[in-house]
């Protein structure tokens, strides 16, 4: 993928970036429009490992939490409380902030996303997706692993990741496929719904609040400008990426 970007965007990328010295500080001819202010942290690289160190205690802890049959969703709420207490005493920023800056609207679509493709499963998705899929995940690895991910990619697209993968996940739980090939379609359910989902701005919830952050930056990125650059990079990206998970199984089994 990374590859892919450098290619696409060689000849537009600057050889030298210009630089003006003004007031015996250097800075370049223009501004990020997302730049803030001058941080006013006075130890921003300390400030910035702790951040580091928190965020990996707190995916440990999913972990720790999961081992002693503590409630996940559970784990996650303390955690969340613990950063925004610690972010209110370190930086003085109100929690409240939060809640002004959420784009509440992408969290309810992502819910109703959730809503809608349950409500198919209840209506018989995965039973359809089943005798369809069945017959062709059978014949083989290279098989498994390209058609569930290029399913839960479509699906994402359509519903976002988090849904498609839970429909994906429910349709593996009910092939009554051998363990290795079970494992093999849920990992390329996972690639679908973390690569092939960024070919539509809908895909992740990640793609949408970025995109709705530079909105607020007043930068102008239309969705027709991203698809100029998924629709070449994605699909490549996330076939090969099935294709080499294929082989890579069968090389070590």
């Amino acid at each position: 993928l990374v590859a892919l970007l450098f290619g696409y965007f060689f000849c537009t990328l600057p050889r030298q970036i210009p630089m003006t010295i003004t007031n015996f500080s250097i800075s370049t001819e223009g501004s990020h429009p997302l730049k803030g202010t001058k941080p006013t942290i006075p130890n921003m690289g300390k400030f910035m490992r702790n951040i580091l160190i928190f965020v990996l205690a707190a995916r440990v802890g999913l972990f720790v939490a999961s081992y002693f049959h503590i409630p996940i969703s559970l784990a996650a709420v303390f955690g969340s409380l613990v950063l925004l207490a610690w972010r209110w005493y370190r930086l003085r920023i109100s929690p409240v902030d939060m809640l002004k800056k959420t784009p509440w609207y992408i969290l309810l679509f992502a819910f109703s996303m959730y809503v809608i493709i349950y409500g198919l499963h209840n209506i018989g998705l995965t039973q359809w997706l089943i005798y369809f899929l069945q017959p062709l995940v059978t014949q083989g690895f290279l098989y498994a692993s390209v058609m569930m991910g290029v399913l839960v990619s479509l699906l994402s697209n359509l519903f976002n990741n988090h849904p498609a993968l839970m429909v994906g996940t429910i349709t593996l739980t009910n092939m009554g496929l051998d363990p290795l090939t079970l494992k093999i379609a849920y990992l390329a359910s996972v690639i679908g719904s973390d690569v092939g989902s960024l070919l539509l701005p809908i895909g992740t919830l990640a793609t949408l609040m970025w995109m709705h952050i530079i909105k607020k930056g007043n930068v102008k990125f239309t969705w027709g400008e991203y698809l100029k650059v998924t629709s070449i990079v994605i699909p490549i990206t996330t076939i090969f990426t099935l294709i080499i998970l294929a082989y890579w199984v069968l090389w070590l089994f």
